[in-house]
């Protein structure tokens, strides 16, 4: 229990704080998450899909109610472990868990010593059974994979962590994978520090981008996908593997002498050339480098900026049709720059870089179940919130309708919730509720 203490409050001396409220909760807006849960069947989806490991002889709390009170207490803002101490005699936590007292930290500290690789691997396909429900409910057609790298700081010796030269920080380098229509977090996966974009193509598309294309070609054959990408993914190995599954590609491509060269031949310079007015150009053309099998698009941005006299070139490969002018393709790539904010979402608001076990595994499931969290409220927003709404973070939606004041009130025959008179988001609340029923 909480230490029960009092403190006299200098504005007015008569009012004195202790925390002998009782049976209270502020998290009481998490029956809204439990319920939008059961309506996917979260809990058949996870018992199917994992088989962690079981070494103990007796327990109170099985693997699966222990990821389920990880992923209430991340959504809720509860990024450590030691929270559990006392949330484990919160009254909504013990509803929403359906126990009469949730996990301590000990209990969970230990579900992550029972985590091994073949465990992340289910994650990974639990995460990905949740997308395909989720998809077939929002009947979608058309995909963006939205692939990017980011970076986890470390500050101890955690196994795996490096120097990255681009961060020029030590920690981890791990990949990502995005749908850039709805936000879902599509995969994940940790990787040291040191490791570049580019390296180890092979491993990345067998282990990454060819499991999406081919899940979603198979799973949903009407998807539509365009694969997005920075320059560290634009390798022949990634253009042919989306070209076998029929699958669009929008890369941008360094800078080399030839490109260069191509794309000053489009210069056109005349004698009464306004030099003091800024030049935006775009040109469709066919080049094919050396290691290339074939000829491919490359969409080239010539930019000259006023007063200048020198062109700044950028450029994009892609395979999309020529209807689609070069100036609509360097637009449909810098679209991806509202993936830095799904990936600044997970950040700040799931933790998803959190990186304080020493062990890499650990690490991994760490990002894992803040990828499973990010997901799940992300579904609902997307599901049943209005378009206006859907578009708020994880900061607002605690603050609107998960951080709530609540009591629960037990009788004979039912439960009684109830919250705050003076809730100020409370129509929000009861419409939500409504739309997930």
């Amino acid at each position: 229990m909480a230490t029960l203490q009092e403190k006299r409050i200098n504005f007015n001396p008569k009012l004195t704080v202790s925390n002998t409220g009782g049976n209270l909760s502020t998290d009481a807006g998490l029956i809204l998450v439990k319920e939008f849960m059961d309506s996917l069947g979260f809990l058949e989806l996870a018992k199917s899909f994992l088989q962690i490991k079981e070494d103990r002889t007796y327990w109170r709390h099985d693997n699966i109610s222990l990821l389920e009170q990880l992923l209430f207490q991340l959504i809720s803002g509860y990024a450590a472990d030691s929270s559990a101490k006392l949330l484990k005699e919160d009254p909504i936590f013990q509803l929403i868990l359906n126990k009469e007292t949730a996990a301590s930290q000990p209990s969970l500290s230990r579900f992550w010593d029972r985590i091994d690789e073949k465990t992340i691997r289910q994650f990974q396909d639990l995460n990905q059974a949740l997308i395909d429900k989720v998809r077939l409910k929002r009947n979608t057609t058309e995909m963006i994979i939205d692939l990017d790298s980011t970076h986890s700081d470390t500050f101890g010796n955690q196994e795996g962590t490096n120097y990255n030269a681009h961060y020029q920080t030590n920690g981890y380098h791990p990949l990502v994978a995005f749908d850039g229509l709805t936000g879902d977090f599509l995969k994940a996966e940790l990787r040291s520090g040191n490791v570049y974009t580019s390296n180890g193509v092979r491993d990345f598309l067998r282990d990454f981008l060819r499991p999406l294309l081919n899940h979603y070609s198979q799973q949903l054959p009407c998807t539509t996908i365009l694969v997005r990408g920075d320059s560290g993914f634009a390798t022949p190995e990634v253009y042919e593997t989306c070209e076998l599954n029929e699958s669009f590609y929008v890369l941008r491509l360094k800078a080399n002498a030839q490109l260069a060269k191509l794309a000053e031949s489009f210069i056109l310079i005349g004698d009464d050339h306004h030099w003091e007015e800024k030049e935006v150009h775009y040109y469709s053309t066919s080049y094919r480098a050396k290691n290339w099998s074939q000829e491919r698009r490359v969409c080239i941005k010539s930019t000259r900026e006023a007063g200048e006299l020198i062109f700044r070139h950028e450029y994009v490969i892609t395979n999309c049709s020529e209807n689609l002018s070069a100036k609509n393709i360097f637009y449909t790539y810098q679209n991806r720059g509202t993936m830095e904010n799904f990936i600044k979402e997970t950040k700040n608001g799931f933790y998803f870089d959190k990186t304080d076990s020493s062990t890499f595994l650990e690490n991994h499931a760490h990002m894992m179940i803040s990828l499973l969290a990010y997901n799940i409220v992300n579904f609902m927003r997307t599901l049943c919130l209005s378009a206006k709404e859907a578009t708020l973070q994880i900061d607002t939606l605690r603050l609107h309708l998960f951080k709530v004041a609540g009591k629960l009130v037990r009788s004979s025959r039912r439960l009684l919730l109830k919250l705050s008179t003076t809730h100020v988001f409370q129509d929000s609340f009861y419409q939500l509720l409504e739309k997930i029923q």
